[in-house]
C-alpha cells in the first residue's frame, strides 16, 4: 500500500489558506485539503516570542508526491519561510487511503 501523509501549514488569513488548499488540490498534488481556523499560535520568531491568529491547512497526499506539494506551497505561500510538515498516516481505512493514492497518482 502507498504511504499516505498529512501535510500541515498555516497562513495569516482564511483567503490565503483556501487559495493554497484549492491550488494544490486542483493540480492533484493533494487529494483534498481542510482549512481550520482561526487558531491561536504562540511561537518564537526572529528571537522574539509572539502570538497571532492563523488558519491551518491540512493536505492529504502520498509520500511520493510530498516533494512536489512542498515546492508548490513554497512557491505560492504568502510567507517567505513557511512551516510545512508532513506526518505519516499510520492507520486508516483502506478505501480512504486508496482514494488519496488514486487522486494524486501521476
Amino acid at each position: 500500500m502507498t504511504e499516505c501523509v498529512q501535510v500541515y501549514t498555516a497562513t495569516e488569513s482564511r483567503a490565503s489558506a483556501v487559495a493554497l488548499a484549492k491550488g494544490a488540490t486542483e493540480v492533484r498534488l493533494a487529494a483534498g485539503a481542510q482549512v481550520v481556523g482561526p487558531v491561536t499560535s504562540l511561537f518564537w520568531h526572529l528571537g522574539e516570542f509572539g502570538e497571532g491568529e492563523e488558519w491551518q491547512v491540512i493536505f492529504k497526499t502520498t509520500a511520493a508526491r510530498y516533494p512536489d506539494l512542498e515546492a508548490h506551497l513554497l512557491e505560492h505561500h504568502p510567507w517567505d519561510n513557511p512551516e510545512i510538515n508532513a506526518v505519516p498516516i499510520v492507520l486508516g481505512s483502506a478505501a480512504g487511503l486508496d482514494w488519496i493514492a488514486r487522486s494524486v497518482a501521476e
